[in-house]
């Protein structure tokens, strides 16, 4: 056995251990399996973080000329992408994109949430833009045994003078 086929079937085995361990998984544990769960998670905390500032200076925010209403805006643009990425999973991609994007603006009217918020929010946007749905499924048929066809055909049809 060469080394790759011990790496298929070792990508076998954990895809099998896998699949029992989500038999046996609550709904809960199964929902958020499918759904980009902590990307999202940390992207409604950038928000509310980013949200902290601008909402205890409101009485400012509405004066001509103040940029806190830009930060109100940031933070709930923010909060509303990861209460939607919840419910929107196939989109994650672009949620998280925009979630990184207004992260880093709202430094410009909510000083990012004392920058913790920017660091989260580009934290979560990544893990968005990185997450992707995976289903486990198990096949019957040995990878080896698929090779060794393959393999013993390519042989069969080249020349022997070579």
């Amino acid at each position: 056995m060469n080394r790759k086929e011990k790496k298929m079937l070792k990508r076998q085995e954990k895809l099998q251990k896998k699949h029992e361990k989500m038999l046996e998984a609550s709904k809960f544990t199964l929902w958020r399996n499918s759904r980009p769960f902590w990307g999202a998670t940390l992207t409604l905390l950038a928000g509310f973080m980013i949200l902290y500032i601008p909402i205890h200076l409101f009485a400012l925010a509405f004066t001509p000329g103040s940029y806190a209403i830009l930060g109100i805006l940031f933070g709930g643009l923010i909060v509303l992408i990861g209460i939607l990425a919840y419910f929107y999973p196939h989109l994650s991609t672009l949620f998280g994109i925009v979630t990184i994007f207004l992260s880093v603006l709202s430094i410009m009217g909510a000083l990012g949430g004392f920058l913790i918020g920017t660091i989260v929010g580009i934290v979560g946007g990544a893990i968005l833009v990185g997450w992707n749905s995976e289903s486990v499924t198990i096949s019957t048929d040995k990878p080896s045994q698929k090779k060794k066809k393959k393999i013993e055909g390519d042989q069969s049809s080249t020349p022997a003078s070579l």
